[in-house]
C-alpha cells in the first residue's frame, strides 16, 4: 500500500519540497521509497543513514544543504504551489511513467492543471529552427488555442517559444515544463514570455528552488511533457534534436507521436523527417489535423481537404477534348476541329456550342478560339 501523499501544510511538505530540492528528476529508486515511506518518514531514514537504497549517501549528503521550509518559503514569493501524488490536482497521466514519475510538480499558473490537459497536446522542436518552422509552431499553437486544446512544451528559444506564444496569442493557456527550478527562468531571454504563461496558463517544474538547468535535466524533463499530454507533434527537428527524446518517451508510453514534413533539403527537418519513415510518425499539416489524431474518434475530424474548383471539371470528356483541340489564339474552322478530335463537323458544331454557352469559347472570324476562361482550366 502506498504512503498517503495529499499533503497538509507542515512537515510532509516542508520534506517533499527538501527531497524535490535535493533530488535528481527521474530517480525510479527513489520514487519506490516515497511511495513505500512517505516524504517525511523518508527524509528521516537518508538523513539517519537508514536509507538502504542505491543513492541514498549521494542523497543525504545533498539534503544537508537544502531546508525544506525555505522552499516554501520561496514558492509562496511566486504564488507557486506544491502538488504531491494523490493529491487532487495531481495529473494521473503522470503515473503512467511509473516509479520515474515526479516525486511531486511545483505549479506557478492562473488555471487548474488537470482540467487544462485533458485536452491538450505537446508541441514540440528544434531551438535553431527556420522560419518555416516557427511560422508553422506558431501557427499550430494558435490554432490549437482557439479550438480549446491546451498546447504543451519546453520554452526553449525556436519552436517551443513560438508555439507558447501562438497559443497565448489564440486566447487558451499553455503549460511550460522547465527542466530548472521555478525561480530559474531559461533561457533568461524568455523570462518574461514565462510571466505571460504563469498569468494566462502553468509553468510546472519537478525541480526545488534554485536548480539550475543542465543537459541531462532537459532529457529527464522532456518524459513529462511526453506524459503529460494526448499525444506529441515534433514540428521540426534536426537528429540530434533534443525534440526526440520527447518523441521516443511519447512512442514508448503509447501516445500517438506526429511529426510535421520539412523540406528534404533541411537538415533541421531531418529528425522529423526520420520519425515518419522509421517511427510511423503520423504526418499532419495544420492543428485540424492534429486534432483529428488526438481527440475523440469520429467527431474531431479535420474538414477535407479539396482542390479549388476550375471550369474544365465540369466538362464532358468528348468536350475537354473539342477545347483542347483549339489553339490558344488563333481560331480554327469547325473542320479543322472535327479532324483533330475524330468527329463529324456536325458533332463537332454541337460541342462547340454547348460550349459556347458555357463561355468557354467564342467564335470568331469565321472560326472558333477559347476565351479566357476556357484558356484558364
Amino acid at each position: 500500500m502506498s504512503a498517503q501523499l495529499n499533503l497538509p501544510l507542515g512537515p510532509g511538505q516542508e520534506a517533499l519540497a527538501a527531497l524535490l530540492a535535493a533530488a535528481e528528476p527521474g530517480d525510479a529508486r527513489l520514487g519506490t521509497e516515497l511511495d513505500r515511506w512517505g516524504p517525511v518518514e523518508l527524509v528521516r531514514r537518508v538523513r539517519t543513514g537508514c536509507g538502504g537504497f542505491p543513492g541514498a549517501a549521494a542523497l543525504r549528503r545533498r539534503l544537508e544543504t537544502v531546508d525544506g521550509a525555505e522552499q516554501l518559503g520561496r514558492a509562496a514569493a511566486l504564488d507557486a504551489v506544491l502538488v504531491a501524488r494523490g493529491d487532487p490536482d495531481w495529473p494521473t497521466q503522470l503515473d503512467d511513467l511509473g516509479d520515474s514519475r515526479p516525486l511531486a510538480l511545483w505549479l506557478r499558473g492562473s488555471v487548474a492543471l488537470r482540467p487544462a490537459l485533458l485536452r491538450s497536446a505537446a508541441v514540440v522542436g528544434s531551438r535553431t529552427a527556420s522560419a518555416y518552422g516557427l511560422r508553422v509552431a506558431a501557427d499550430l499553437g494558435s490554432e490549437l488555442s482557439e479550438r480549446g486544446w491546451t498546447v504543451v512544451s519546453g520554452a526553449a528559444l525556436g519552436i517551443d517559444g513560438a508555439a507558447h506564444r501562438g497559443a497565448l496569442a489564440g486566447g487558451g493557456p499553455t503549460v511550460a515544463v522547465l527542466a530548472s527550478g521555478l525561480d530559474v527562468p531559461y533561457p533568461v531571454a524568455h523570462a518574461r514570455l514565462l510571466d505571460q504563461i504563469a498569468e494566462e496558463g502553468i509553468v510546472i517544474s519537478e525541480s526545488g528552488f534554485g536548480t539550475v538547468p543542465m543537459r541531462h535535466r532537459f532529457l529527464t524533463r522532456n518524459r513529462l511533457i511526453a506524459a503529460l499530454t494526448r499525444g506529441t507533434v515534433v514540428v521540426e527537428a534536426a537528429m540530434r534534436s533534443g525534440a526526440l527524446s520527447t518523441a521516443r518517451y511519447a512512442a514508448d508510453l503509447n501516445r500517438p507521436l506526429l511529426a510535421v514534413p520539412g523540406p528534404v533539403t533541411s537538415t533541421v527537418s531531418a529528425g522529423s523527417n526520420d520519425l515518419l519513415r522509421t517511427r510511423g510518425a503520423i504526418p499532419v499539416t495544420c492543428a485540424g489535423e492534429v486534432i483529428e489524431d488526438l481527440g475523440r474518434i469520429g467527431a474531431d475530424l479535420a474538414p477535407a481537404r479539396t482542390a479549388e474548383e476550375r471550369p474544365h471539371d465540369a466538362l464532358s470528356r468528348r468536350q475537354a477534348e473539342v477545347i483542347g483541340a483549339l489553339p490558344a489564339r488563333r481560331p480554327v474552322a469547325v473542320d479543322e476541329v472535327a479532324r483533330r478530335c475524330g468527329l463529324d463537323p456536325a458533332a463537332a458544331s454541337a460541342e462547340l456550342g454547348q460550349l459556347a454557352l458555357l463561355g468557354m469559347v467564342e467564335r470568331i472570324d469565321g472560326g472558333w478560339r477559347p476565351t479566357r476562361r476556357g484558356r484558364g482550366g
